[in-house]
């Protein structure tokens, strides 16, 4: 499962994979991402991958297992320090994106998504 504010992972895969689109920002993926693990879902890309820091980029895009198993620690202390760390960051938090670096922050996040599915 796919979990994401960004529009153009969720057109790219919403027909092929279980893509939940959150209308919010990275920080409301993470909460989404963390209620899912408490549910029993298991992190499979880690919400802080890519060299782009959390105040740095307002797209996210984190896989998580399909499947409820039971629950994961290393997954629930995986999420709640990238809460933090993201908490931490946006201390001084992202201002006048222009729509070309909304792209290119949609084209990073999607680039390292493939590249986790090693498309």
């Amino acid at each position: 499962m796919i979990i994401t504010n960004n529009d153009w992972v969720y057109q790219k895969f919403k027909d092929n994979c279980n893509v939940l689109f959150i209308e919010g920002s990275y920080r409301d993926v993470l909460v989404k991402v963390r209620d899912k693990i408490q549910e029993g879902h298991e992190l499979l890309t880690h919400p802080l991958s890519s060299s782009l820091k959390p105040n740095e980029t307002p797209y996210k895009s984190i896989i998580i297992s399909e499947n409820k198993g039971t629950l994961n620690f290393d997954s629930v202390c995986i999420i709640e320090n990238s809460i933090m760390a993201y908490d931490k960051f946006n201390k001084n938090k992202l201002i006048n994106l222009t729509d070309k670096i909304i792209e290119d922050f949609k084209l990073i996040d999607l680039t390292v998504l493939e590249s986790a599915l090693d498309i």
